[in-house]
This record gives structure tokens, C-alpha cells and sequence, in this order.
């Protein structure tokens, strides 16, 4: 897994109930971070690109792979307000090359009718990024509805039948495009649960709610790291939020009677752990799992060699969710700027977050 989700304290400081942006002298990127997780009480879309611009010369922005929650975030707001999506892209470029990735990305992501449109615009204007945005017009990169769960495996007939037809060896370039599509998966992309968490944030819909749900089978799993981790974090950031946030709570109550056999259970786990404010034992259920699945692998195939290059940037996934979350009032142990050494999994496995 590449690595994940860029991490934060969060103060005990509360938010004025209007939704202007904070001071540009506020405790950057902090302040931004509160304000985004506000912003659905009393949405203001015109302030956004302000917060972006700040968030911005706070160095925020420059990981991709930690900036889930801010591409989500305006990917929910342009959704949410279509047509004010060309003035709020006006007013949030200029941005340093390094940053100019986020609009793009949050451009492909929002969904809107006429993103296409929008993102030609953004390859003539930036120039240097002209690649990426010209990808997201080809397809080449997949929108956020277009990103599957996990990679696509071809069973033994699929196999023998790609061999014989040649596919092995030549492959047409429609099929390529897919298979450059397939390596977007949420199974291999932590940063994605924060992506939905940003949308949520930007537009209180019950829509990627449903879809981290969808995650929660992850959480049982046995054979795959990654999938543990991002199950265990869909777990844990879900029941985390929902414990302070009693919209959220509800929204999850009326998802459980929709969900199949495999989600329902899980769900109503989290559900109950919201509603008692017990959300350390799902921390330390997910750490347990994952000690046990570094111990005995799925069954005789895993090379525990490569446990600790994989399990060390498994357990930082979900530093940001846990982060949104409010888990208490002190930080959590990992560093803004990317160090992994100490993990999400490991901080909730020993303490489940200081109340």
C-alpha cells in the first residue's frame, strides 16, 4: 500500500455556528481541518476556496496520499452546488504546481454534469498538469464512480482463454486503458475512506456513508492486510463519528435494514458502539486481527517476510479518520508530514483514544 491519510491534533476549541472561513493566522492546517467537518451545518460554498488557499500555504495539500478529506471535500461542494462550480474553481486557482492536482482530482470527482467541460478548461489553464487532466478526459484514470473495490482477478478459464486468444501478448489499447483503471481500487487506497468522508463533510448525504458501509465486511478479513486495515478503519471511523455526530447515527440506523446479510451484523456492531460511546474495543478488535493474521497467515500461502514492509504502512491507514472523529482532545501519534513509524491501529489497540 502507498502511504496514507495525513494525520492531525484536533483542539477543544468549537467552531463559531456561521461557516465563514477561519483567520488566515489560525493554527493552520488545524483550523481548516474544523472547519471543514462544520462546514454541512451552515454551508457557505464561496468560502471554500479561501480554505483551500490557506490550506494550501500550510503545506496541506502536497500528498496526495494525505489529502483524501480535501479532495472530497470539494469534490462535495462543487456537487452540491453545480452552478457555482466554475466561479468556485476561479476563485480557488491560483495554486502552487504542487497543489494543483487537488482541483483537478476533486473536478473528476464531483461528478457534476459538465465536468468534463470544466476540466478542459483546467488543461489549458495549467499547463503542467495537462496530463493528468487530459487522462480524466480519456478515462484513463477513473472517476470516484468509476473506482472499483479491488482488482479485478481473472479466474483459471478467463486465463487459459487469454492465453489462446493472444490477450497475454497483445493486448488492444481499450483493454489496457481498463487495466490501468483497475489499479484505482479501494482495496489498495486507504485515502479513499477519507475521500468519502470528505464528500459527507461537504454535503451531509447519506450517499458515501453507504459506501464506506459497503466496506465493513472488510473488517472479518482473513486473508488480505489491506483489506483488514481499510475494514477495520470503515469500522472504527464510522462508529468514531456516529458517537458525536447524532445525524450520523440516524443515517446509519436507516442504512442497516438495506444492507445484506454480510454488512447487517457488522453494522449493527458499530451501531451499538456508537450508542454506548465504546468505540475502543472495536480499536483494539481491529489490532487484534491484525496481530493474527501476521501470526498465521491466510492459511499455508502468506510470506510473512513481507509483513513488516506491508503491516507498518497498513497501520497508519485511518489517522485521519480517526482525527475527524474528535477521539478526545489529545494527538494523535503520528506526525503531519507523513512519518509512518507509529500507526492509527497501534494508538487505538493500546488506548482506543484518550476520552
Amino acid at each position: 500500500m502507498r502511504r496514507f491519510l495525513v494525520p492531525f491534533l484536533i483542539v477543544a476549541l468549537l467552531l463559531p455556528a456561521h461557516a465563514a472561513p477561519p483567520p488566515a493566522n489560525g493554527n493552520w492546517p488545524e483550523a481548516g481541518q474544523r472547519w471543514i467537518k462544520k462546514y454541512r451545518a451552515k454551508p457557505e460554498p464561496l468560502a471554500v476556496p479561501a480554505v483551500i488557499q490557506m490550506l494550501s500555504r500550510s503545506g496541506a495539500l502536497k500528498e496526495p496520499d494525505s489529502s483524501g478529506l480535501y479532495v472530497g471535500f470539494l469534490a462535495g461542494v462543487l456537487n452540491a452546488n453545480p452552478s457555482k462550480a466554475q466561479a468556485i474553481i476561479e476563485k480557488t486557482l491560483p495554486l502552487p504546481f504542487e497543489d494543483q492536482w487537488l482541483v483537478i482530482r476533486a473536478v473528476a470527482y464531483s461528478q457534476i454534469p459538465d465536468w468534463r467541460n470544466h476540466m478542459s478548461v483546467l488543461a489549458a489553464r495549467l499547463p503542467d498538469r495537462r496530463v493528468m487532466a487530459e487522462r480524466y478526459l480519456s478515462g484513463e484514470l477513473p472517476t470516484l464512480n468509476q473506482i472499483a473495490l479491488e482488482p479485478y482477478k481473472p479466474g483459471t478459464v478467463e486465463k487459459v482463454q487469454s492465453f489462446f486468444n493472444g490477450d497475454m501478448f497483445f493486448k488492444d489499447k481499450e483493454k489496457e486503458k481498463e487495466d490501468r483503471k483497475r489499479q484505482i481500487t479501494f482495496a489498495s487506497n486507504a485515502e479513499l475512506i477519507d475521500t468519502l468522508w470528505g464528500i459527507y463533510f461537504a454535503t451531509g448525504r447519506e450517499g458515501p456513508i453507504a459506501q464506506i458501509v459497503t466496506l465493513l465486511p472488510w473488517s472479518k478479513e482473513r486473508d488480505s492486510v489491506d483489506k483488514l486495515t481499510i475494514g477495520s478503519m470503515a469500522r472504527f471511523t464510522l462508529a468514531s463519528n456516529a458517537a458525536r455526530d447524532a445525524d450520523l447515527l440516524r443515517v446509519l440506523k436507516a442504512l442497516q435494514e438495506r444492507q445484506p446479510k454480510k454488512v447487517k451484523p457488522i453494522l449493527a456492531e458499530v451501531i451499538e458502539a456508537a450508542e454506548l460511546a465504546d468505540t475502543a474495543r472495536l480499536g483494539k478488535d481491529a489490532l487484534a486481527a491484525l496481530d493474527e493474521l501476521k501470526r498465521k497467515g491466510p492459511g499455508s500461502t502468506r510470506d510473512l517476510l513481507t509483513w513488516g514492509s506491508v503491516g507498518q504502512a497498513a497501520m497508519s491507514a485511518g489517522c485521519l479518520g480517526l482525527a475527524v472523529a474528535s477521539v478526545g482532545t489529545a494527538g494523535i501519534p503520528c506526525v503531519v508530514g507523513g512519518a509512518l513509524s507509529t500507526g492509527a491501529l497501534r494508538y487505538i489497540g493500546s488506548s482506543g483514544g484518550a476520552e
